[in-house]
């Protein structure tokens, strides 16, 4: 057998392990840039829109929960007992005739700080509240306030 036909496979190996060239890298690179530049800032007001919606949610369940105390006890939990009524039976103020457990833990906003509760509250008997990204009372956009009158 000739020497020549067992060179040129290695020569076909050698051209097959090739790598990518400097440029076809940087191609690559500048393309996944220009969609990062794209999709980046979608993504995180989505995040801002989600955080939104999970404390409508919140308010909506705990709303939930307060009406289910005030059917259980002729009235809502006084301001000072607040949101903890719904999950420990308060032992000062009006103590609820027929208390049971109507959570099983107060959550907090999407931003990481309580939930707010007034009573009497500005639109409503009751109000609950978050007072949005800013953690601060008014605020437009994603800090603005997400209340159970909403």
């Amino acid at each position: 057998m000739p020497s020549f036909f067992i060179a040129r496979p290695a020569v076909r190996a050698s051209r097959l392990r090739r790598g990518f060239t400097l440029i076809e890298l940087m191609v690559v690179l500048v393309i996944i840039g220009v969609l990062a530049a794209l999709i980046v800032p979608n993504v995180l007001e989505r995040t801002d829109d989600a955080r939104v919606v999970a404390a409508r949610t919140d308010v909506n369940n705990l709303m939930q929960a307060l009406k289910l105390y005030r059917l259980d006890n002729q009235r809502y939990p006084a301001a000072e007992q607040g949101l903890t009524a719904l999950v420990t039976k308060p032992s000062s103020g009006p103590i609820p005739p027929n208390w049971k457990r109507y959570l099983d833990k107060l959550p907090n906003d999407p931003w990481g700080r309580p939930y707010q509760y007034l009573s009497p509250g500005l639109h409503g008997e009751v109000d609950v509240l978050s007072f949005g990204a800013d953690g601060q009372p008014g605020g437009e956009g994603r800090d603005a306030d997400v209340g159970s009158w909403q």
